[in-house]
């Protein structure tokens, strides 16, 4: 596909979700002079707002997808949760998609994904499959509690997983998480919670960036510090398992290592997400090549950028507040962009929400301790509400 560059037509770029990855996937893609359609059931979804077209429609409308791929040179998407039997027929006719859909129909369910993760000698907390009372007892049982229930597939920012203190929260988590495929997974007493961006070209080359540590408050990413506050041991070796994840898939494009520090120093993998995240958001400002850049890097046959980190970051998310529901109006926006080093990004969601992502800031500067503190008053400036009608 290099010999698309600055041609006209340009390499059509199509992908599959609308939110705010692909918004700023699109943007990056854009910026770097490609065409870009994107497919997702909102119309004027965030990336619509920037991309060339959009084709509104169902992730799982296969008309819609084999529309969308009739118009691409490279299929990529935004999130997991898509037909990923419609993209695995579409790389079989011959149409380009990454990261490969075999790799995303592993990874889409909880359950298989651990499963490869550990049959390559990767560190994960052990696991189980559940498929009813009695086994959830057996793994309460052999992991003790509290320990976790996960839907093996559909979930996400803590959704569909639940907490297990004891055995008479057992019957309550089963029908909290419903008629689904589960699994149980013991608990790790982690000591933070660290992540590491990793992207593989088509050519094979890896490239990962350095460790973000996660704050999470009701299992929704709140902050993200960057360099993560470990030891240069502990981070080298999330680095290199985050490499070894990426090797052991063997897909195209960005993925996203999550995983678990614990006090003796062990990394243990919680989850692959295979595409640009949240917590790497903060590579937009704070490294040579951004997550989105990379990605297009990497899925349009391109080399992969550098990822060195050129200042220490911390990423806020702007989560909608609690109680509001309706038109997003950002509040505190002057006083928050008065300080040194905050960068905005708002991601064009007309409807707030409580605990909705509206957008980000990542805050720079010479000193972790500097960004940290005006992190803080960012943080504390900024706040998604709705507006409030006129009487």
């Amino acid at each position: 596909m290099l010999d698309r560059i600055m041609q006209n037509p340009p390499l059509r770029i199509a992908v599959v979700g609308g939110g705010q990855l692909g918004k700023m996937m699109t943007m990056a893609a854009k910026q770097m002079g490609f065409h870009v359609t994107v497919l997702d059931p909102t119309s004027a979804s965030p990336a619509a707002q920037v991309a060339d077209r959009q084709i509104t429609a169902d992730f799982h409308d296969g008309q819609a997808i084999r529309q969308l791929a009739a118009d691409a040179d490279v299929i990529t998407y935004e999130f997991e949760h898509i037909d990923s039997a419609a993209l695995i027929a579409l790389e079989e006719g011959g149409q380009p998609v990454y990261p490969a859909p075999q790799t995303l129909r592993v990874i889409q369910n909880k359950l298989t994904q651990k499963e490869a993760l550990a049959q390559a000698d990767i560190a994960v907390a052990p696991f189980m499959p559940v498929a009813g009372y009695a086994q959830a007892k057996e793994a309460g049982e052999k992991y003790g509690y509290p320990f976790l229930l996960k839907a093996c597939t559909g979930g996400y920012d803590g959704k569909g997983n639940a907490l297990v203190a004891s055995e008479g929260e057992l019957a309550d988590a089963l029908t909290s998480l419903g008629d689904c495929e589960l699994m149980a997974e013991a608990f790790v007493p982690f000591t933070c919670e660290v992540s590491v961006m990793v992207a593989r070209s088509v050519n094979g080359d890896i490239k990962s960036y350095p460790l973000s540590e996660n704050e999470h408050e009701e299992n929704i990413l709140r902050r993200s510090i960057v360099p993560a506050q470990v030891d240069d041991a502990v981070a080298a070796r999330a680095r290199a398992v985050a490499e070894d994840v990426m090797s052991l898939f063997g897909s195209v494009g960005v993925f996203c290592v999550e995983m678990f520090v614990t006090k003796e120093g062990e990394v243990l993998v919680n989850e692959v997400a295979p595409r640009p995240h949240n917590s790497g958001h903060y590579t937009i400002e704070s490294c040579i090549t951004s997550q989105f850049e990379q990605q297009v890097r990497a899925i349009c046959g391109l080399p992969l950028g550098a990822t060195d980190l050129l200042t220490p970051a911390v990423m806020i998310n702007l989560l909608g507040e609690d109680g509001h529901f309706g038109p997003a109006m950002l509040v505190g926006c002057a006083e928050a962009l008065s300080l040194p080093g905050v960068h905005l990004h708002l991601y064009g969601k007309k409807q707030t929400a409580p605990k909705r992502k509206m957008g980000h800031v990542t805050v720079t500067g010479k000193s972790l301790a500097e960004v940290e503190k005006t992190a803080a008053l960012a943080s504390h400036a900024l706040k998604v509400v709705a507006q409030k009608e006129d009487v």
